[in-house]
Parts: structure tokens; sequence; C-alpha cells
């Protein structure tokens, strides 16, 4: 998390980037909150963990980080960089399709594509991971799971875009649709318990 005194001494442009990510509106089904900043990758940085939460279910997790040099660097091509892991469950039969990195990596650009997120020096890994039980645990059924880390520096100051196309990458690999062009979607009915 950004304190609030640190956030008053960073520069204007940070200052700027965390008005916008905190303005942002997400999807109903994505929970966000600001956690701890990484210290030592970056003179200023905010960090936000996300989880997708369908009823009872959390379909998937992550952390974006967004990190700021004023002196900018050589290996970002900026002054901004966006960092993010997102994991989520998977069948176990799709962590055997030789195309989910592929298709995992797609989700992230055609998402920024999607919110118009301008970027360059996008660098990342797909990871799938499945696990089966044996021994005194053989019935427990096997698990599978998919974990996107990436990286990508904004070329615009619309540091709201790269945060809801990245909460789009976390709906996809939970498995949720995407919400059409246009269409804004409603918070969820709660049911007053009295």
């Amino acid at each position: 998390m950004v304190a609030r005194r640190e956030a008053d001494e960073a520069p204007e442009q940070f200052r700027r980037a965390l008005d916008a990510l905190r303005a942002a509106v997400v999807r109903p089904e994505v929970a966000i909150e600001e956690t701890p900043a990484p210290q030592r990758l970056a003179p200023h940085a905010v960090a936000l963990t996300a989880d997708v939460v369908v009823g009872d279910d959390e379909l998937a997790t992550g952390r974006l980080v967004l990190l700021h040099d004023p002196a900018g660097h050589e290996a970002w091509q900026g002054t901004f960089r966006v960092v993010t892991y997102v994991r989520a469950d998977l069948e176990p039969e799709m962590a055997l399709d030789p195309l989910l990195a592929g298709v995992g990596w797609a989700w992230l650009t055609e998402a920024l594509d999607g919110h118009g997120a301008t970027f360059t020096a996008a660098s990342g890994t797909v990871t799938r991971v499945s696990s089966e039980s044996f021994g005194a645990i053989a019935a427990e059924t096997g698990s599978a799971q998919i974990e996107i880390r990436a990286s990508w520096t904004p070329l615009d100051d619309a540091y709201d875009a790269h945060l809801l196309a990245w909460c789009d990458l976390l709906c996809t690999t939970g498995g949720l649709p995407p919400v059409p062009s246009g269409v804004v979607t409603l918070p969820r009915r709660r049911s007053s318990r009295r």
C-alpha cells in the first residue's frame, strides 16, 4: 500500500497514475484491494491484489504492481512498468492442451487492446501446473492450474485502462465470459437477511 504521506511526496505523474487506478470501476465479480508494494524494484510503486468471486467460488486470483522510476529504466523502455500475476484452476484436460500457453498470452494482449491500453516491451510466461495424488491420498482428485506472469510498459496515461485489462485477464482466466464492448455490468443485488 502506498502510505498517504509517501503518495503526497511522489512525483505528480505517479500521483495521477494512483488516482486513475483508484477511480477505475471494475466488474462486480472482481474484488480489489491495495496491498504493500515491493520496496526495491522502483522508487515508487503501488500493488493491488484481486480475486474473481462468483457466489462462494473463487475463480481466479492475482496481483498487479505499478512501478515508477522518474529516471526511466532501459529494460522498461519508459518510466512506468506494470508487473502482473494471475492464477486460476483449470479442468485437468485443459492443462493438456498444447495451445493453452499461447491462448493464455493472447488473453492478456487482447484485453489490453480491447481497453485501448497502449504498451511496449511486453514479456512474460504462461505456466500450466497439474498434480495427481498417490499413496494415502490417492483418492483425492487431480488438479490443474494456469499461471500467467507478465509485465509491460504503458505508453499512455490511461492507467485505469491497464487495470481494467488486467481485470479482464483475471475474469477470462477464471472462466467468465467477456463483457461486450459498450455493455456496463450492474452490481449484484445483495439480499437483506433480517
